[in-house]
């Protein structure tokens, strides 16, 4: 039962929250089947929960890997909406301003992948120092 199918043109406000409910779950089919980066960090966050769980890094340290990999896929999220928007303004026009704005939103990606590797060397590496 997906809402957001039936009706692609709605530009108001949802009638309920399975309108709502339909539509964003549009929103997560889009990014899924379309978005290959989306796709590749949604498989490692699996990989890296996985192995949270499979060396049982405790509770704490798994809220972190959590907390990092959520950081890289709403990154992610964001720069897909700027990609979207700014290709949706300007078609397929070069424009320098169009450029930063998407260099910055994959430049926001790739700050938060940085950040989550930190994270996961610090938790798998004081993990499996004490394995050792």
């Amino acid at each position: 039962m997906n809402m957001g199918l039936k009706n692609k043109r709605q530009t108001s406000k949802n009638k309920n929250f399975g309108q709502a409910f339909g539509h964003a779950w549009d929103g997560l089919t889009t990014l899924c089947c379309n978005e290959r980066n989306f796709r590749f960090h949604l498989v490692t966050t699996a990989v890296v929960l996985t192995a949270g769980l499979t060396m049982r890094v405790g509770y704490f340290k798994f809220l972190w890997l959590v907390l990092a990999c959520y950081l890289v896929l709403q990154a992610e999220v964001i720069n897909t909406l700027a990609e979207y928007l700014v290709d949706l303004t300007i078609g397929s026009q070069y424009n320098d301003l169009a450029k930063k704005i998407k260099d910055i939103a994959a430049g926001w990606v790739l700050f938060s992948t940085m950040l989550a590797i930190v994270i996961g060397l610090i938790v798998f590496g004081t993990t499996i120092i004490k394995l050792i």
